[in-house]
């Protein structure tokens, strides 16, 4: 069998893109955060009952956006595609997945699908891991060349 150097290797299906690295970095701030906000409020004598728990409220509050930001991911599996972003989930069919873009500056990959829109997929993003992000477009855009169904018109 010959080497094919063109393909990078496949990932073993199923497959999940996330940028753990950000995650990590969010859910440590997240819990420090409510961590440190807690216990002012605990510590600042003068508060009542009600303006201790809106402090508490508001740390929870935000840690939670933090919890959200941290949510996307991109599932890849044999019949397709899981994109998770923070609010939305979207289940894709490899064939409808025409190209994987990830462009320099770009803040995440861009999925261009076979109804001519594009769409963001949170799960890959060079904010902090740049080289895995690119690792993980490349990945993913061979699977998609591989499982989508020949139909490559440009």
């Amino acid at each position: 069998m010959a080497e094919s150097a063109a393909q990078p290797d496949l990932p073993a299906l199923p497959v999940t893109f996330r940028p753990t690295r950000t995650r990590v970095v969010l859910l440590s701030v997240g819990l420090a955060m409510f961590a440190t906000i807690t216990a002012i409020a605990l510590l600042l004598e003068n508060l009542g009952p009600g303006e201790r728990l809106s402090f508490i409220f508001t740390a929870a509050l935000m840690s939670s956006v933090l919890v959200l930001l941290s949510r996307p991911k991109v599932v890849a599996d044999e019949a397709g595609v899981t994109v998770v972003n923070l609010t939305s989930k979207r289940r894709l069919e490899w064939a409808e997945i025409l190209r994987v873009n990830l462009r320099p500056g770009d803040a995440w990959v861009f999925l261009d699908l076979s109804d001519g829109t594009s769409l963001p997929a949170l799960g890959i993003q060079p904010g902090i891991a740049k080289e895995q992000a690119i690792a993980d477009a490349r990945a993913l855009r061979a699977l998609a060349e591989t499982r989508g169904t020949g139909d490559h018109h440009h």
